[in-house]
């Protein structure tokens, strides 16, 4: 929540989300790559998917909220969005979380990113309280039901790993 601390205005919070969404995606995305369990990487390639449609959504409201078209560069052209390129859900670093995930467990992994979206989950409902205007509240907690599909299919599948296992 740091990046959000000194975010301004309601734009610059979703431009900031935008790039926490951005950045998951691309850790789901190489985790679905190491997976050799199909289960494993198609739950992963299904959250990079849903990412992608997060995204889209925080564009679109930004582009309500802040009456102009967000530009190609969005959001990285905003000041308040430098240096968290390599930022993802949780306050982690890409990067880092990459190394880590090296050779990681299935289970490790699922277990990783439930935490992450949680964050996610408790940052949405946060950013519902405090944007203005109904239609940016209820886009956050649209967002905030999704967290928890998530969430809900991640437990799931651990679940069947800790029984397999």
């Amino acid at each position: 929540m740091a990046y959000f601390v000194a975010a301004a205005d309601a734009g610059e919070l979703i431009a900031l989300a935008w790039l926490l969404e951005e950045g998951s995606r691309k850790f789901y995305s190489a985790v679905a790559d190491m997976q050799s369990a199909p289960d494993v990487a198609k739950l992963f390639l299904t959250l990079v998917m849903a990412e992608e449609r997060h995204k889209e959504t925080l564009r679109e409201l930004y582009r309500e909220l802040a009456d102009t078209e967000a530009g190609p560069d969005f959001p990285e052209d905003l000041a308040i969005a430098q240096g968290a390129d390599d930022q993802m859900e949780g306050n982690v670093r890409v990067s880092e979380a990459l190394v880590w995930a090296r050779g990681k467990e299935a289970r490790d992994l699922l277990e990783f990113s439930m935490a992450l979206e949680t964050d996610s989950y408790d940052r949405y409902i946060k950013m519902s309280r405090s944007v203005p205007g109904e239609r940016a509240k209820k886009v956050f907690t649209e967002l905030v039901a999704e967290e928890k599909i998530h969430l809900s299919r991640m437990a799931d599948l651990l679940d069947r790993s800790v029984t397999a296992g």
